[in-house]
């Protein structure tokens, strides 16, 4: 490996901002010995001509890629074909802006193993963004967070723009889908210690945006196997299956206060006891069988545990209640099956919220 750091650019049909990117990589990095490689999906503006034309400008080489297509194929192909093991990811549109590049360098020189332009940190945001886009944002952060522990040790998985050592990847098998490459390293990859660096992402000033409502389909088929591949697939079929074995306790208890002759309970109360007693065996299943990787040692620890459980619980439980006191009253139904949809609706939230703070990655 020859050069200190490797820049690694996909394109496709990128010719108007070829120029005005590598001027501002040169004057960003100055004389440190760097190099630029594109791989280019067969443009046919003439982006990678241009690139060879600039060649004995700037430290830059063309790879053109024929028989393939897709910015998550073009990266993982150049991690192969570059001449560092440092190496950056970012776009060839310009709203990656090259002066952030040694602040990404020097925080990999200060320990980290990938070091993210980050726009959800202090200092850092977008610009020109529309409501929409924000939102759409947000929410595909939020869905990494809650479904991929590996994630949420930093605040903006979903950057395209990072740098990191090529031993992340050594013996990794990376099959990214769409363009969340820096998603697929952070799950699968061997980053020990990852930095954020604040950025003000820009809007595009020349060419056609990439972006489209496939693109967010193919996230969706991204988080799914990412799940499926770190095991967090397995992990939610468990918490089901714990979830089975509570409805049975719920019922069970509700049966027993509300049915028998002997005690014949308030249903309003019964279910409220039949709920807690299910919270509880619930929690001792998870602790032992969903989260084992994540359980902590010590009596200490169990019991804080299980009263964040608890606290956790307390928003499933009163839908819970309410959907089953509701449904009830107003259908003259069957309490039986009632409580089992308000089961399903707390459900999902209570996976949510203590995977991220009860048994949270740490």
């Amino acid at each position: 490996m020859s050069k200190t750091f490797s820049i690694l650019i996909p394109t496709y049909n990128e010719h108007d901002n070829i120029a005005p990117l590598l001027e501002r990589i040169a004057a960003a990095v100055q004389e440190q010995n760097y190099e630029v490689l594109f791989v280019d999906d067969n443009s046919r503006d003439g982006t990678a001509e241009l690139i060879n034309s600039l060649s004995t400008r700037y430290p830059a080489r063309v790879i053109v890629r024929k028989d393939k297509r897709g910015l998550a194929t073009a990266v993982t192909d150049g991690f192969g074909l570059v001449n560092s093991d440092t190496i950056l990811v970012m776009d060839a549109d310009l709203q990656h802006p090259p002066e952030i590049i040694p602040a990404l360098i020097k925080a990999i020189h200060d320990g980290a193993d990938i070091a993210i332009a980050s726009r959800y940190v202090k200092g850092g945001g977008t610009s020109g963004w529309s409501t929409i886009r924000k939102i759409t944002s947000s929410g595909a952060i939020m869905l990494a967070h809650i479904f991929l522990p590996h994630s949420r040790q930093v605040k903006d998985p979903m950057s395209g723009f990072f740098v990191f050592k090529s031993s992340v990847i050594d013996e990794v098998k990376l099959s990214p889908i769409g363009y969340k490459i820096l998603l697929e390293m952070l799950v699968v990859g061997k980053a020990s210690k990852v930095s954020e660096v604040p950025f003000m992402f820009q809007l595009r000033e020349k060419g056609q945006s990439k972006l489209n409502i496939s693109q967010e389909g193919e996230y969706l088929k991204h988080l799914f196997s990412l799940m499926h591949r770190s095991g967090e697939i397995l992990r939610f079929l468990k918490f089901l299956l714990v979830g089975v074995s509570g409805t049975i306790v719920n019922l069970g208890i509700l049966w027993l206060l509300h049915d028998q002759s002997m005690l014949n309970w308030d249903i309003r109360i019964a279910l409220l006891v039949a709920i807690e007693v299910s919270i509880l065996t619930n929690f001792i299943l998870n602790n032992y069988f969903t989260f084992r990787d994540r359980r902590q040692s010590g009596s200490s620890t169990l019991i804080i545990n299980c009263l964040r459980y608890n606290f956790f619980s307390i928003p499933g439980g009163i839908l819970n209640w309410l959907t089953t006191i509701v449904l009830t009253d107003k259908s003259n139904g069957s309490y039986i099956m009632l409580n089992l949809v308000g089961v399903a609706v707390a459900m999902l939230w209570n996976f949510i919220a203590n995977s991220l703070w009860t048994w949270k990655k740490r």
